[in-house]
């Protein structure tokens, strides 16, 4: 028997396994889809909060300015891309002003530090030169930040595997049922796991999970935003993320350079019955640009070079759930939408914390926090380059032209724990595959690669998973 089962492999789930490993315990993550951070977590802007704009009181606003301070030293630790490079909340008409005073109010309220409204156009554009003529007032939020959400995640993953954790995949949870010891998890495959306790960290599907044993119901409505991305050509467009002021919908349009240099516009907000309808439709694409083109007017569709959407689980009460539910040793960390990015660090340290003092567990006298990322080509100098090819000649072979990824790096994402396994994981891991031509010319190197690695034959090979084949069958 496990001590502790988590259900769900998005930056929540995975960044709980890992303040779990820092004790003496027995962990086991089930995770549906085929690899770590497939859901939610792939396709969120990657905004770190500051922490203004959820109400006081509530566990958004806890947790968000509890997380927003835990990013400097984690991204030291596990090495993913982070830079605090501030927000700005505009105000495009002056009646609206008293909003951006609300909303510094209750920053304040909610214990963000550093905070000033600046007023007229000529002050905004010493900011961001680019911004529109009509905007007349800012909310600046120095401690706003950005990290790439996916490969935080995967380095949450790693340092949890690295210090004791067990990772199954394609590991759909499909019924729970207390036992005098704890749990038995069954999946769609028909295994049981056991555990002492369980937490529900299940995104747009936590609902379900804490309806199968939990006798107060939750509900969850799936909301889908649609994102544009720009070419890096665009990167110098906005250096702080631009929030327009927030609808009750959620905290609207906002422009944001990404850590690699693009620039992210979305996400839109529309309610879902599907829980795994990630489809775009031309129309909320087009609100999303052209909303964002109120901020940016320099946005030029030409610079476009993808589209997505993903869906953040909405619960009916607006806040999060956190915690140990009526069914003693079953957690739940539910609803968790924006600012769940920000929150994650501080919510796992919690509910760890909770566990640990339930199963009364001592602290490993050698965690390891740090996980080293894998070599960013891309980034280095032509000495260290040269030093890392004399180390390992696969970092001499450009594979992804576009964002300079050698063969090194896939190799060394597909061989980690956990690992690339399609790719989608590839491209999470070293950006194969994210630059202008959108994979056209790496693809084939990558399911090369993917198939010797992995020992299957190409036809295997998935784009993310699933039924999502490449190729079906060959012509010589």
């Amino acid at each position: 028997m496990k001590d502790v089962i988590v259900i769900g492999g998005g930056v929540v789930g995975c960044s709980i396994a890992r303040e779990l490993s820092r004790y003496k315990t027995d962990v086991l993550l089930l995770e549906r889809g085929n690899d770590v951070s497939v859901g939610t977590t792939k396709a969120n802007s990657g905004i770190v909060h500051g922490g203004y704009d959820a109400m006081p009181g509530t566990l958004k606003a806890h947790y968000n300015v509890l997380g927003n301070a835990m990013f400097d030293q984690l991204a030291q630790e596990l090495e993913f891309p982070f830079r605090r490079n501030g927000s700005m909340v505009l105000c495009f008409d002056e009646t609206q002003k008293d909003k951006l005073q609300e909303l510094y109010d209750r920053g304040v309220k909610n214990g963000v530090k550093g905070m000033y409204i600046v007023e007229g156009n000529d002050k905004i554009k010493q900011m961001e030169p680019y911004v529109s003529d009509q905007a007349v007032a800012a909310l600046v939020v120095p401690s706003g930040g950005i990290a790439s959400p996916y490969e935080m995640c995967i380095a949450y993953a790693e340092n949890a595997a690295q210090n004791g954790v067990e990772f199954r995949f394609l590991s759909e949870v499909t019924g729970i049922k207390q036992t005098e010891g704890g749990f038995d998890v069954t999946c769609r495959d028909g295994s049981v796991h056991q555990g002492k306790v369980v937490v529900n960290c299940a995104g747009v599907y936590a609902d379900e999970i804490n309806n199968m044993i939990c006798p107060e119901k939750l509900h969850i409505t799936a909301r889908k935003g649609d994102y544009v991305l720009m070419d890096k050509t665009c990167g110098y467009l906005a250096s702080h993320t631009l929030f327009q002021l927030p609808t009750k919908m959620g905290k609207g349009i906002l422009v944001t350079p990404t850590t690699h240099g693009n620039i992210l516009v979305g996400p839109t907000a529309t309610d879902v019955q599907d829980k795994d309808d990630v489809a775009t439709t031309a129309e909320e694409l087009d609100q999303a640009f052209t909303k964002g083109t109120i901020t940016e007017p320099s946005l030029a569709r030409r610079n476009i070079i993808t589209q997505f959407s993903g869906l953040r689980a909405h619960l009916d009460t607006d806040d999060f759930v956190v915690g140990e539910s009526s069914v003693k040793g079953f957690y739940n960390v539910a609803g968790i939408e924006s600012p769940g990015l920000t929150c994650a660090p501080a919510i796992a340290v919690d509910v760890a914390e909770q566990i640990a003092n339930k199963l009364q567990l001592k602290h490993k006298l050698h965690f390891d926090a740090k996980r080293k990322a894998i070599p960013h080509f891309a980034t280095m100098s032509n000495i260290e380059r040269e030093k890392l090819i004399e180390r390992n000649p696969l970092y001499g072979r450009i594979v992804c032209r576009c964002e300079v990824v050698t063969e090194g790096e896939i190799v060394d994402a597909i061989r980690r724990n956990p690992g690339a396994k399609d790719l989608d994981g590839v491209k999470r891991r070293t950006r194969a595959g994210m630059g202008r031509c959108q994979a056209g010319f790496c693809t084939p190197r990558v399911m090369e690669i993917l198939a010797r690695e992995l020992g299957c034959d190409m036809m295997d090979i998935t784009k993310g998973g699933g039924s999502s084949n490449v190729v079906i069958g060959r012509t010589k």
